[in-house]
């Protein structure tokens, strides 16, 4: 089969001829039909990962359809069509990961490939209504997503919620899902473009947030936030404390930005501010959002698709954060 490997850090992948996979008790053997790429994958090759072990076959998320069951594993799963949810031994307790989870890509191999083995565990059947590039694209920012939306930020219909840095896959994600639930969204970026692109999927505003005051003409223009979604942290936090409205939330789930150099702790207990963390998620999770995206019927916000031997033009785009939405491999 051939497969995208990394071999050494801050390098392009090697297209390479592997092994055929074959299934272990308890698992399967994926055929893949496309696979995506996310921030995660970028840092990996940077060496901004723990635990990186390399060689590697990278990628988390993938659809494709089953071509091999091992021993123990139900034969009608065979030539099913499915997608794959990428974090793995989550653990019993749901508000938060054992400590042995880990995420499909790294260190095991994943699903930049021809072929990927995974727990039966794992699968699910692909939504009918998504093509396959269109599915790949969706577990691990889907999930993350709808984490950090719906289980974490516990929105509500008719609640305001400010989405930070739009245009990435959870953030896009994020978008989608607030206004399939009937929130007001309103979103920061410092891309133009990419506020607008929000608008057009249904944010009543962006905000650069570059600029001084623009915490203000949130406010002003549409009042404060019930749900604050960020991913960045940094300085710039200092601005998400001011805007929350009092007794509403504040979900990180990275902190690109780095820690806030400094916390206003008079206005976090002032004004009753819960501060809350959240990663990926769990298979309850990931089996609700995909009724979720079900039943509101969808799409991912798929910014390019590129072919598995082109797979360097994505690292390529993520080095500068230029896409809005998910970048994603056609394999077959």
């Amino acid at each position: 089969m051939k497969a995208l490997v990394l071999k050494d850090l801050k390098q392009p992948y090697a297209l390479e001829e592997c092994d055929e996979l074959a299934a272990g008790p308890g698992e399967v053997v994926v055929s893949l039909k496309a696979a995506a790429f996310n921030r995660r994958d970028y840092w990996i090759t940077q060496g901004m990962y723990p635990g990186i072990k390399l060689p590697v076959i990278p990628g988390s998320d993938g659809s494709g359809i089953v071509s091999g069951v091992g021993e123990g594993v139900d034969p009608s799963w065979m030539d099913r069509e499915v997608i794959i949810n990428p974090g793995m031994d989550w653990g019993n307790n749901e508000k938060v990961q054992d400590e042995q989870f880990h995420i499909l890509g790294m260190p095991m191999d994943g699903t930049f490939a021809e072929q990927v083995v995974v727990p039966v565990s794992q699968l699910h059947d692909k939504p009918q209504h998504l093509s396959w590039t269109e599915a790949a694209a969706l577990p691990l920012a889907g999930v993350t997503a709808y984490r950090v939306v719906f289980t974490q930020g516990q929105l509500q219909s008719g609640q305001h919620v400010l989405i930070t840095g739009v245009g990435g896959g959870v953030a896009t994600f994020a978008l989608q899902y607030a206004i399939a639930a009937g929130a007001k969204v309103t979103v920061t970026s410092s891309s133009e473009g990419k506020r607008n692109f929000a608008g057009k999927l249904g944010a009543v505003a962006g905000y650069d947030y570059r600029a001084d005051d623009w915490g203000q003409q949130l406010v002003a223009e549409h009042g404060c936030p019930d749900l604050i979604i960020d991913s960045a942290g940094g300085d710039g936090y200092r601005t998400l404390l001011e805007v929350a409205a009092p007794g509403g939330r504040i979900v990180n789930y990275g902190a690109t930005a780095g820690p806030p150099a400094k916390m206003d702790l008079f206005k976090v207990f002032w004004k009753q501010l819960q501060l809350i963390g959240s990663t990926m998620g769990s298979p309850g999770d990931f089996g609700a959002m995909l009724l979720f995206v079900r039943e509101n019927q969808l799409k991912p916000m798929i910014d390019k698709v590129v072919k598995l031997e082109d797979a360097n033009e994505h690292l390529e785009t993520m080095t500068t954060s230029d896409q809005f939405g998910k970048l994603v491999l056609e394999i077959a």
